[in-house]
């Protein structure tokens, strides 16, 4: 077989790979925010404190991500991208499986902290490992790819926890893990990681980031870009039922349903933000139009008083098209560093995203007690979106960057 043939095989074999690891990343990632009230009342949870005891549950899985995405990027520069994929699926496939036989809160949580550790590995090495090994003109495709399979992780935990108990879905994503862990035989390490293990080049070194301002600016840039999302579907989507509430929803809203239609919508957004961004050669241009369509979107779910569970499916998916900017905003964290930190950044990145919900919550939850609700969830939209957009301007464009290079 020609060198280029088998090569380019090689790539599709770890496109592939990388998006199937994403899915049931995501599928253990959202499968509490959906079985959340289901769960939460089979152990005893009050209807009151459902909202409380499940942002707890939450903050502990996202805080597990901010831990774990600072082990597995470390481990990921220091050790090999394909290690760190391992590993990370050996542990949140296992977390998984236990939290099918929790029956308490401190279990479930403390279970969920250690599924989040292991989450937080999958997504940055994965896209470190792409755009490592395609060209500089078409790694965006690569990413987009690897975003758009895995993102229908979201309806896969949704379509299972409807039609088997709660505790199933939980036992279904850790085999889903486990699986996995059998198509990685095969996969091969990025040849930019390869040449720097060779060298004495620090790797995964943390004080390459904080030991210089431009770097540590750069680096919480980064994360500022990708709050709005997780604000989103942490916030937005996830309590569906209590805005509904405040909305006079016309029936129950679905968290599941909602989070389901969103992460589909999130699909089809990064296929735009994608195609926008090549189309331009612009990704800093795709983020910025994406945060202001997510700012409209949010505008309307919060002045849609008397929606329908329906409409609510519809607009769910609308609010996810717009922060469907996810696959582009990795990708920008990893093309802003040089090799020897760029498992450390890409693994980070969007994990402190994702553990941003954490003091998000409790900012929103602070205004929720003063205001209301609704009041609470104008006034976070309008602040993270615009720290968002003053970040992304501080950023350099990176779309056709040489990803050959090290940071000294």
């Amino acid at each position: 077989m020609p060198t280029e043939a088998f090569q380019r095989k090689n790539v599709f074999l770890l496109v592939l790979v990388a998006a199937l690891g994403y899915f049931v990343d995501i599928y253990d990632l959202l499968i509490f925010a959906i079985v959340r009230v289901k769960s939460l009342k089979e152990i005893g949870v009050h209807e009151d404190q459902m909202r409380h005891v499940g942002e707890y549950i939450m903050n502990m899985q996202m805080g597990g991500l901010l831990l774990g995405g600072i082990l597995w990027g470390i481990l990921g520069d220091k050790y090999g991208r394909i290690k760190v994929l391992f590993g990370s699926i050996l542990l949140y496939s296992v977390a998984n499986v236990l939290n099918g036989f929790v029956a308490d809160v401190n279990s479930y949580a403390w279970i969920r902290l250690i599924a989040g550790i292991g989450l937080a590995g999958e997504l940055g090495a994965g896209i470190t490992l792409v755009s490592e090994t395609m060209s500089k003109d078409k790694r965006g495709y690569g990413t987009m790819i690897v975003a758009v399979i895995g993102l229908f992780g979201a309806v896969a935990a949704r379509q299972v926890s409807h039609y088997f108990d709660w505790r199933t879905a939980y036992i279904v994503g850790g085999c889903l893990g486990f699986a996995l862990l059998l198509l990685r035989i095969g996969t091969f390490e990025s040849g930019l990681y390869k040449n720097v293990a060779q060298s004495h080049v620090s790797r995964g070194d943390f004080k390459l980031l904080l030991g210089n301002r431009k770097r540590l600016i750069r680096y919480i840039n980064c994360i500022l870009i990708g709050m709005p999302l997780w604000f989103v579907v942490g916030i937005l989507i996830s309590l569906s039922p209590e805005f509904g509430k405040a909305l006079g929803a016309k029936g129950t809203l679905d968290a599941g349903q909602g989070i389901m239609y969103s992460y589909i919508g999130i699909s089809v957004g990064d296929i735009l933000a994608g195609l926008l961004a090549q189309f331009t050669k612009s990704r800093r241009l795709a983020v910025l139009v994406f945060l202001l369509v997510s700012l409209c979107t949010v505008m309307v779910y919060l002045n849609f008083h008397g929606i329908t569970p329906e409409q609510f499916g519809w607009l769910a998916f609308i609010m996810g098209v717009g922060v469907g900017y996810w696959a582009t905003f990795v990708t920008i964290a990893s093309e802003q560093f040089g090799t020897n930190i760029r498992a450390t950044v890409t693994t980070t990145v969007p994990n402190f995203v994702r553990g941003s919900l954490i003091p998000i919550t409790f900012i929103f939850e602070f205004f929720v007690h003063r205001f209301n609700i609704i009041t609470a969830a104008y006034i976070l939209i309008f602040t993270v979106t615009l720290i968002a957009i003053v970040a992304l301007s501080q950023l350099k464009e990176t779309f056709d960057k040489d990803l050959n290079y090290l940071e000294e």
